[in-house]
């Protein structure tokens, strides 16, 4: 008896827990047998065949399933499933099953319902739509940031094999490493920054292929990091000659503070610096003076202040509340020959994804992100920022539950404004199909297909106004938002 019983069979217990489906436990329905006879008990049973007579009965006949498939026996098991599903649709309780069966016959009962269900078709239409994994051994490169906490934490907490998958999470020292592996086919999928697979479908500043964002892997979760000798200095305009590090020409990084400092009067080639870096060196050349300053992901603005060498001007979110930073990506190639594999993958992101957007979570993933061969980083510093209570530097200790959140839906006005920060600074030239090549790559439409069907609640709308510093984004209108910029280089 249970989840694989047969449901054409009335004498198995299939959705209730006792076999007169009057009790939500077997505990209740022995009770119920025990004390039928006590009017003042209020516990009862009924046989299968006295359903509606309303009659007490100590004798409910119940057998133990001899035809229950193995699990191994994907087909089997499948079938028995969908019987199963078709029968609670069309009874909702065992009682009404079991009557049905009894008084026609298990015969008729399959004969007639398959006049409205045809039960062969389903099952062949739900194989098919299962299939099996394509491959099961995985490479998921990952740059040691905060921001791929769903990604990473999905292995040490059990999130890939939850879902049939054996993945190895590489640790990759920057972004242009991680774009390379992923181009050549070395890492089946990989953690990007948002623009990354704008750019690479694009064909800018590498070669053109068609990639895809199934999901953002979180928002907030930046922060623009100053040298100690730079207190004095909190009004961005004191800025003009200073040297920042961003982690990657294609990154939100770039485009907030480019944004950031354009507000503030300063064009952003012209009056500073900015040059790549990889995360985990920014620390040390932040202690070395290289760099005055960076817009960095965490956890490596939150080890500036633990090290005592830096402090947090700015958190991201203050920019552009919810902006997005990385991302679960892949190529399209690998979704069109592992369609199976890579809808299990995406399982596993959106499931840890949401594991991780629980604030209650925070502490378990950060120990569990936190050791060498993931982040290397102190589990105290990974802790502030996951908890978003942290030390900021200038002697106060803060609380910014938001600090950074994990919410996965890819946005299509998203796409649609880091590809008019592109073309704003020069990155990309000429007409841009904006709508059309957000919809290429950030794969909305599918995520909500599958974020629907694992139990969670995607937006209604994939297109969304943002608000940056005061301005309104309208994703309709991106040449005019484009042009109404003083600062910029078309």
């Amino acid at each position: 008896m249970g989840a694989l019983s047969n449901p054409f069979d009335p004498n198995q217990i299939l959705w209730s827990g006792c076999p007169c489906g009057l009790h939500s436990s077997m505990w209740e329905h022995q009770l119920a047998v025990g004390q039928a006879e006590l009017e003042e008990s209020r516990f009862y049973c009924v046989s299968a065949g006295e359903e509606n007579s309303g009659q007490a009965t100590k004798n409910v006949e119940v057998q133990v399933a001899d035809d229950v498939p193995e699990w191994e026996d994907e087909e089997a098991v499948v079938s028995r499933l969908v019987d199963s599903a078709v029968m609670h649709g069309l009874f909702g309780a065992d009682t009404n099953r079991r009557a049905f069966l009894r008084a026609v016959g298990t015969g008729t009962a399959v004969a007639a319902i398959s006049q409205f269900f045809p039960l062969d078709d389903l099952k062949a239409r739900v194989l098919e739509a299962k299939g099996p994994l394509e491959k099961t051994k995985l490479k998921v490169g990952f740059v040691p940031i905060t921001c791929a906490t769903p990604i990473i934490m999905a292995a040490p907490l059990g999130f890939y094999k939850r879902y049939g998958l054996d993945v190895d999470v590489i640790k990759t020292a920057g972004w242009a490493v991680s774009r390379d592996k992923s181009l050549s086919g070395e890492y089946d999928a990989a953690h990007m920054l948002t623009p990354m697979p704008l750019s690479i479908t694009m064909g800018a500043g590498s070669v053109s292929r068609p990639w895809t964002m199934p999901a953002v892997e979180n928002i907030n979760g930046q922060a623009i990091t100053l040298h100690n000798k730079h207190k004095d200095k909190q009004d961005p305009k004191m800025w003009k000659g200073f040297k920042f590090a961003v982690p990657f020409e294609y990154s939100m990084h770039n485009f907030l503070l480019r944004y950031y400092v354009a507000e503030a009067g300063l064009d952003p080639d012209k009056d500073i610096q900015i040059r790549v870096l990889p995360p985990p060196e920014m620390v040390a050349n932040l202690r070395a003076e290289n760099v005055d300053g960076y817009l960095s992901p965490d956890p490596f603005n939150q080890r500036a202040v633990y090290d005592g060498i830096g402090f947090i001007y700015k958190l991201t979110k203050e920019i552009w509340p919810g902006h997005p930073c990385c991302a679960f990506a892949a190529s399209q190639a690998f979704i069109d020959q592992n369609p199976s594999t890579f809808l299990a993958l995406f399982r596993s992101i959106l499931d840890a994804t949401a594991y991780s957007s629980n604030k209650a979570n925070r502490k378990e993933i950060s120990a569990a992100i936190s050791p060498k061969n993931y982040l290397n980083q102190p589990t105290t510093v990974v802790e502030q920022v996951l908890t978003g209570r942290f030390a900021d530097g200038l002697g106060k200790i803060r609380n910014e539950p938001d600090r950074i959140d994990f919410d996965p839906f890819p946005y299509h006005s998203m796409a649609v404004w880091i590809m008019t920060q592109m073309k704003r600074w020069g990155y990309v030239e000429g007409e841009i199909n904006y709508q059309a090549i957000a919809e290429q790559v950030y794969l909305a439409t599918d995520a909500a297909e599958v974020m629907k069907d694992m139990g969670q609640t995607p937006p209604e709308a994939t297109y969304l106004n943002h608000e940056i510093m005061g301005k309104t984004f309208d994703p309709w209108k991106p040449e005019e938002y484009v042009s109404s910029f003083a600062i910029k280089r078309t």
